[in-house]
């Protein structure tokens, strides 16, 4: 999809380009505007279904806080990011009370770090 589809439209983009430098008209200009707006909606069609999953992930990891860490964890649980909520995801129910922790204990903010710190990964097969 993105390949193909993000190849077409910008040989299309460039194409208009070039044809608007060679010949100068308003339609080509308009053209050219129109192959923009393409890109433009492609780049949206995949980031917009993403957002609304990184959404739907913190709101799974905080329930599932909620389910594994002592009640008096709890209102630490909003101090979390949705980029650490959406990283914790990969941890097993097992790990995640301690990790938790140590995320917030040592700010860990990188998604990246977070990951190297699981030891037994849950797979996430659902992700778009």
């Amino acid at each position: 999809f993105h390949f193909v589809l993000g190849t077409i439209l910008a040989v299309n983009f460039i194409w208009r380009i070039l044809d608007l430098v060679k010949a100068p008209s308003w339609e080509g200009g308009f053209r050219v505007a129109m192959g923009w707006a393409f890109i433009q909606m492609f780049l949206s069609i995949r980031a917009f279904p993403l957002k609304v999953q990184d959404r739907i992930i913190r709101l799974e990891e905080e329930d599932r806080l909620r389910r594994l860490m002592p009640a008096d964890f709890h209102p630490r649980i909003a101090e979390f990011t949705p980029g650490q909520l959406i990283a914790m995801r990969f941890a097993s129910d097992a790990e995640l009370p301690a990790l938790a922790r140590q995320v917030l204990s040592e700010s860990v903010k990188d998604r990246k770090t977070i990951k190297g710190l699981i030891k037994h990964w849950r797979p996430d097969e659902m992700r778009a």
